[in-house]
This record gives C-alpha cells, sequence and structure tokens, in this order.
C-alpha cells in the first residue's frame, strides 16, 4: 500500500486575463500554488489556438516557478526543442498523437520522450482514449508523470467527467504507478476531492482559481482536499 505524494497545484493560465497576464501570475503565485500550467494549442490537434515559445520565454522571467507546458499538439517532437529553449520545466504531450489504425506506435513515441533533454517529460491522455495503452508505454520507458484530462481539451470552463477517475484507479492499483499523477479540467474544491481519492496528487485548476472572488480561499480548498492514504 502507498502513500500517494503531497497535492499541488497548478493553475492554468488558460483562464488568466491575459491584458495583465503578468500580474496575475505573480498574484497566484504568492498566495502559493506550485506550478504554472501553460496550454499550447495548434488549432488543429485541439480546436483552438493559443500561444507559442515566446510567450512561455515571457513567462519565465515573470514566475521562479516550474512551467509545465502542455503541448496539445499534432507534432510535439517538431516543437519541443524551441519549448525547452524557451524555459518550460516539464513537457507534457498526448498519447493520441501516437495512436494509428494499427495500435499505438511506441517507436515514434519513444523518439519523442527522449528527445526531451534535461527537464522532466509527462504523457496525456484524452477522456474518450483507454488507458490500456499505458501498459505498454510503462514497459518500455520509465515515465514518472502522468496527465489525465478531465475534460475534452481545447476550451476552459467545462464540466468535470467523472468517468476518468477509473483511468487514474487503474494506473495506480493495476498498473501500480508510483509518479506523480496530474487531472486537468473542471478542477474544483469538490471534483478535487474525488480526484485525489482515486490517486492524483497535481490539480490544474484554471477557472476555478483565476476566477475565484478569494483566489487564496480557492488554493487553499484544493490544496487542503483528503490524501489518499492505502
Amino acid at each position: 500500500m502507498v502513500y500517494y505524494p503531497q497535492i499541488k497545484i497548478a493553475p492554468s493560465i488558460l483562464a488568466a486575463d491575459y491584458s495583465k497576464l503578468a500580474e496575475e501570475l505573480i498574484d497566484v503565485e504568492k498566495r502559493g500554488v506550485d506550478l504554472m500550467h501553460i496550454d499550447i494549442m495548434d488549432g488543429h490537434f485541439v480546436p483552438n489556438i493559443t500561444i507559442g515559445p515566446g510567450i512561455v520565454r515571457t513567462i519565465k522571467k515573470v514566475t521562479s516557478l516550474p512551467l509545465d507546458v502542455h503541448l496539445m499538439i499534432e507534432d510535439p517532437y517538431k516543437y519541443i526543442p524551441e519549448f525547452i529553449d524557451s524555459g518550460a520545466d516539464i513537457i507534457n504531450f498526448h498519447v493520441e498523437v501516437f495512436l494509428e489504425d494499427t495500435g499505438l506506435n511506441i517507436k515514434n513515441l519513444v523518439k519523442t520522450y527522449q528527445s526531451v533533454k534535461g527537464i522532466r517529460t509527462a504523457l496525456t491522455i484524452n477522456p474518450p482514449t483507454k488507458v490500456e495503452c499505458f501498459r505498454e508505454i510503462l514497459s518500455t520507458i520509465d515515465l514518472d508523470f502522468i496527465l489525465i484530462m478531465s475534460v475534452n481539451p481545447g476550451f476552459g470552463g467545462q464540466s468535470f467527467i467523472n468517468d476518468v477517475l477509473d483511468k487514474v484507479r487503474i494506473l495506480r492499483e493495476d498498473l501500480q504507478f508510483k509518479g506523480d499523477i496530474q487531472i486537468d479540467g473542471g478542477i474544483n474544491a469538490s471534483t478535487a476531492e474525488s480526484a485525489v481519492e482515486a490517486g492524483c496528487n497535481i490539480l490544474v485548476a484554471g477557472t476555478y482559481i483565476f476566477g475565484a472572488s478569494d483566489r487564496t480561499e480557492a488554493i487553499n480548498s484544493l490544496k487542503n482536499v483528503k490524501r489518499r492514504k492505502q
């Protein structure tokens, strides 16, 4: 039986006010968040376009917190070096990029994973994707960080998809994954408790934090959810 790591809070800057982004990041940092979650969307892999390496480089100048750069893009291998150079501390890319009609292209996934040099790497899985693909992944690479999407990626403010917590339970209980499990989408005090109980320990929250009338209270409500012991 295991005790999962300390809960960490990662505000998604997708929900911040971009007209005063520096102020927004400084504000949530001083209120006790642990890392910044930065969504990169290309308009192809997801139906939205956000920011590129230049903005990540600017964010790096504003905050001392680790930057978790979430690549919702079709060709992460091509752009990973630029995002590392811009200051990413974590590169996070999607399993779905490597799913083909014949199954998982593990060769290309490993090639992309190995292209991340000097920083942490996470793999992300969308709600419709079966978590069983991680059986092959975890037997092939020494992965220590997984992101579970609890909404369909592309836009903020969506409702939490509760069924994804079954993926977390399979990772923790069946596959015995001991690394960080981050969850992203529809996170608030209530859904965070369910996510942590399932085995998540990094909570991404956008609207719940940046849209709160009391951001300190919102952040503390996430930090103080019950951690799971087994």
